[in-house]
């Protein structure tokens, strides 16, 4: 009986083990998306950009896509362009935040008493400490910037989001909108490290866009330099002929870091459904010290 007693707890240590074990997948998951670091790791931080087309092409058959690969992803930010609402139509942001269990600050020119309403959106899946908005000049062309602090670990960081004028001639525009949401950057992020995400209409390295390259990495051209324009482009080529990356998140310099940036909604779904007119960009960062070495790229 002894014998017999012994093999039993054996047994029983050996099955606890494989039941402790276990979870060993999901965890290495969740380390790979962020979600949980070991206690010595920089904290990680996860943001997506997309552009929702407002409410063309069937909004109720896209939004199933958009919240099924949001869900699964769960960035800690989400910066939305293009977010309209009227008498038929809850605004889209709101309705998103709703349906993953985010907060939501939307932005826009459009006085609240009125039925529609279009402009941007920043969902987050933490609470907001902060917010607020600026307008962009020329006023005429009712774009915004938007801003929002949030924690990540015990780090402040600074969330603004914004979407530029969109016309091929209009790089002077975009040249002066870049310069009120930087001129709003330098009034409102204090020490905290920041990222800027959006539409930006023009690829990162156009000349309206020189402003940023000083202070400021474009998270995709640093991991992935070698990639052609189709393999990079933002614009879905479903509906644009002409590839180029417009959809950008730009990282504080020194502050934060790159590690992982991929694009989302590169297919349709099964019913050949696309999500938007726009693929989104999500990038994952690790909060960087002046210390910390520049991230290296990956081989695209």
């Amino acid at each position: 009986m002894d014998r017999l007693h012994r093999v039993a707890a054996s047994l029983l240590v050996y099955s606890g083990l494989l039941l402790c074990a276990a979870p060993l997948p999901a965890l290495a998951g969740a380390l790979e998306h962020g979600t949980t670091a070991p206690a010595d790791a920089a904290p990680g931080f996860s943001v997506v950009t997309l552009n929702l087309h407002h409410d063309r092409d069937d909004w109720p058959r896209r939004r199933v896509q958009i919240v099924e690969t949001l869900r699964r992803l769960q960035p800690d930010a989400i910066a939305l362009q293009e977010v309209l609402q009227h008498e038929s139509l809850p605004n889209q942001a709101t309705w998103l935040a709703r349906e993953l269990g985010y907060q939501s600050h939307f932005v826009t020119t459009d006085p609240p008493s009125h039925k529609r309403r279009y402009g941007i959106a920043l969902l987050t899946r933490t609470e907001m400490l902060e917010d607020g908005e600026t307008m962009l000049h020329p006023l005429e062309d009712h774009r915004t910037a938007g801003f929002a602090r949030v924690m990540v670990g015990d780090q402040p960081l600074n969330l603004y989001f914004t979407h530029l004028y969109w016309a091929p001639d209009g790089a002077a525009t975009r040249s002066q909108q870049l310069a009120d949401l930087l001129a709003y950057v330098d009034a409102t992020a204090g020490d905290a490290p920041s990222l800027i995400a959006g539409d930006f209409n023009a690829d990162a390295t156009a000349p309206e866009l020189d402003a940023l390259h000083a202070g400021w990495e474009d998270a995709w051209g640093a991991l992935h330099p070698d990639a052609d324009v189709a393999a990079s482009s933002t614009l879905n080529p479903a509906y644009f002929s002409v590839p180029a990356r417009v959809d950008h998140v730009f990282a504080q310099r020194g502050r934060l870091r790159p590690v992982e940036a991929e694009l989302l909604f590169a297919e349709p779904d099964a019913d050949g459904t696309w999500a938007s007119d726009h693929r989104g960009l999500l990038v994952r960062f690790s909060l960087a010290t002046d210390a910390e070495p520049a991230a290296e790229p990956e081989t695209p």
